[in-house]
């Protein structure tokens, strides 16, 4: 599982040329894995197509708007559970160190519950222990398929492939939680900063917690190289 890991990580990084180019390549690993989902198969066929294709600033925006604009589709796993709470700095250091004794080295801009890094890093652990480690943020995973499918976007894809990889299955009572939080559309500016200063939400006991060991808080797409293809960007 682990090319097709790097390879999801690498389709929700920020659209570059140098992702662009990989995007076939990209197809051809997650074809040849054959790990992905029939459900969720055609999306991301549309997805690498749409990368390979599509003018890159019309990718580049399309990304913005939904995963940097969008508080309720951020890319930062804490920012759903820890909010700007106090826990989430804490947090943040306890799974950089987590990265770092498995070799996994971040550089001085990245932050380590970025999704993207995430999978990387996931991608490097045994099976067993990625499928679990999968499960901790399942009805984020869920929430964000739900508002892509929404929004009719074939990034959905990437999210129910994570969930039917993830050995816990995500819970209703969480995932309607976080369906209930503000969703604004990227367009809506008032609304934006409206829900940028919502409290955060915490899920059931010791829910945080429970994710507060395994994943941890923000850091620009752009700033990731691509993972597992042949031209990776050289970590800054």
């Amino acid at each position: 599982m682990s090319r097709t890991l790097k390879a999801l990580s690498a389709l929700l990084t920020y659209p570059t040329a140098d992702l662009q180019e990989t995007a076939p390549e990209i197809g051809l690993v997650l074809a040849e894995d054959k790990l992905i989902p029939k459900s969720a198969w055609r999306q991301l066929s549309t997805l690498t197509t749409e990368l390979a294709t599509n003018d890159l600033y019309d990718l580049q925006e399309r990304y913005v708007l939904l995963f940097d604009r969008t508080r309720s589709l951020s890319l930062h796993l804490f920012e759903h559970i820890h909010g700007e709470s106090r826990d989430r700095g804490q947090a943040m250091i306890d799974l950089k160190a987590q990265y770092e004794q498995a070799g996994l080295l971040m550089s001085v801009a990245e932050l380590p519950d970025f999704l993207p890094l995430f999978l990387e890093y996931l991608a490097m652990r045994p099976l067993n222990e990625a499928c679990d480690m999968l499960g901790q943020p399942a009805h984020i995973f869920a929430a964000l398929a739900e508002r892509l499918h929404k929004r009719k976007s074939p990034y959905e894809a990437v999210f129910r492939a994570l969930i039917a990889w993830a050995a816990a299955k995500p819970k209703s009572d969480e995932v309607s939680a976080l369906l209930q939080l503000p969703d604004p559309d990227a367009t809506d500016l008032a609304a934006l900063d409206a829900a940028w200063e919502d409290e955060p939400v915490n899920f059931g006991p010791g829910s945080g917690d429970g994710c507060k060991d395994r994943v941890i808080a923000r850091v620009r797409g752009a700033m990731r190289a691509v993972p597992g293809v042949s031209r990776p960007n050289p970590r800054s």
